[in-house]
């Protein structure tokens, strides 16, 4: 068949395009920019990428009229807009009015919970997505899931940083909220499972696994799996813009998804309804199933995605191939070179930089300026790195994002997501047998060129230390 996927650079469609891929299909990848997308080479043959903007009507002429289904996996979750909700239900409309010119017999939308009667605006506003993707000539399929826990997830995540990081905590009362957690591959299955299955036309169904737990009971079952021993103390004095705050500075999570996640988490999160276990075969796993998978995926450093790598983690608000080109002009320039001993090493050590494996010299100026950069609401340090060895264009790699990535190049070209008053590109080329390095800082006013001089003097010490280890 022919698919149309969505949302294909996103923590899902990331995951489900090799599952489509293995079945055969021939998959139609839509994209906001083609330099994000990366395929890996063995399905290739199967993948189409187009580029689209849902929220541009006229980008959409770049969809085939001949699909047979579609998968609608996109969300505002963390978007710092305050009209979100409209700019969704635009995007919704959009694209089921595309949807109805052509020949497609089905749309799959991953959408939440929504079974309590106060919802949070983010939940409201994917329940008015499901209203209009309803309205279309095509059959329309919602799986409504609630906490996500796999290897990458926000919410494993989040989890993951607050019990390795807190013995104790002080939480605020919604860690007392229940909700339903399913595992990634249970839900990976009720999407590829409800593909052209007419069971599945027309309907909405909540998906879950079989545990219904407060929040605070995740985090306790987490400590748990890892063998630590925390203590949990929730109290009613903390705000939800003191517990957005709470999260954003223990975890690795931006503030608008944090403020987000608050705003939901108040929310119950409890499927009514589970017929379509039994409908698709399905037996979704426990939490400490799904939370063991997840670990394994992280000790083997085989996370196929993670939410981290989403713009909406760092400062972009375009697309990355605005940046692509590294400026000259109006611009501070610092410049290295040094002869290579052995390419394939050298090629390993750029390809491995930042997170866990640091910097190779000068960690805690690295660290600190990461700090300093959370303290002004930035992304700070704690993204790290989706895989340690591995990386891709659009990649988040601390606070930097991955514009450029090419190992028989042998180039890297990376652009600052941190608080600055400019803006800042770091890259990595090899030619010949030199690697050149490069530093690069676009001021904006007079702040711009005081940061840049306030900085350089540590320059020689970073880059030239770095550039060193590189090499041997």
């Amino acid at each position: 068949m022919k698919i149309l996927l969505t949302g294909a650079t996103g923590y899902i469609g990331k995951r489900l395009l090799p599952i489509l891929a293995a079945q055969g299909h021939d998959i139609i990848c839509c994209v906001r920019d083609k330099n994000r997308f990366y395929c890996p080479v063995e399905f290739q043959k199967n993948v189409t990428v187009v580029e689209v903007d849902f929220l541009k009507e006229e980008t959409l002429l770049s969809i085939p009229n001949d699909i047979d289904a579609a998968y609608y996996l996109m969300h505002s979750m963390s978007s710092s807009s305050d009209n979100f909700d409209k700019l969704e239900s635009l995007s919704a409309l959009n694209f089921a009015q595309r949807l109805n010119e052509s020949k497609a017999k089905q749309v799959i939308y991953l959408s939440g919970i929504v079974n309590d009667k106060s919802l949070s605006k983010h939940l409201s506003s994917r329940k008015k997505v499901e209203e209009i993707l309803n309205t279309g000539t095509f059959a329309t399929t919602t799986l409504r899931a609630g906490i996500i826990v796999g290897s990458g997830s926000a919410s494993f995540e989040i989890i993951r940083d607050l019990v390795n990081k807190l013995p104790i905590m002080i939480t605020p009362k919604w860690l007392d909220t229940k909700c339903q957690p399913i595992g990634i591959p249970d839900v990976l299955d009720f999407l590829s499972k409800s593909l052209l299955n007419p069971l599945t036309y027309n309907q909405s169904f909540d998906i879950g696994g079989p545990d219904i737990l407060t929040y605070k009971e995740m985090l306790l079952g987490f400590a748990e799996a890892k063998k630590l021993k925390r203590w949990i103390f929730t109290v009613p004095i903390m705000t939800p813009k003191l517990s957005s705050y709470w999260l954003y500075f223990v975890t690795s999570t931006s503030y608008r998804l944090a403020s987000a996640l608050v705003s939901s988490m108040k929310v119950e999160v409890v499927c009514s309804d589970t017929t379509i276990n039994t409908l698709l075969n399905v037996t979704p796993m426990s939490y400490k199933q799904a939370l063991s998978r997840a670990l394994i995926k992280v000790d083997e450093d085989k996370v196929a995605s993670s939410w981290k790598d989403s713009l909406v983690s760092g400062r972009f608000s375009s697309n990355m191939s605005e940046y692509l080109k590294v400026p000259k002009k109006d611009c501070y320039i610092d410049r290295r070179k040094m002869e290579i001993i052995d390419r394939d090493f050298t090629i390993r050590r750029i390809w491995s930089i930042g997170g866990d494996t640091g910097w190779y010299y000068g960690d805690w100026l690295w660290n600190l300026r990461g700090f300093i950069d959370k303290l002004y609401g930035g992304v700070g340090s704690r993204r790290g790195r989706t895989n340690r060895h591995d990386i891709h264009s659009g990649d988040a790699l601390d606070f930097w994002r991955v514009l450029y990535a090419n190992k028989e190049e042998g180039k890297l070209i990376l652009f600052a997501e941190m608080k600055l008053p400019g803006e800042a590109w770091l890259e990595f080329k090899i030619i010949g047998n030199t690697l050149y390095q490069s530093a690069t800082f676009r001021p904006e006013g007079i702040w711009g060129k005081l940061y840049w001089y306030s900085v350089l003097p540590f320059h020689g010490f970073i880059f030239e230390g770095m550039l060193n280890k590189l090499i041997k």
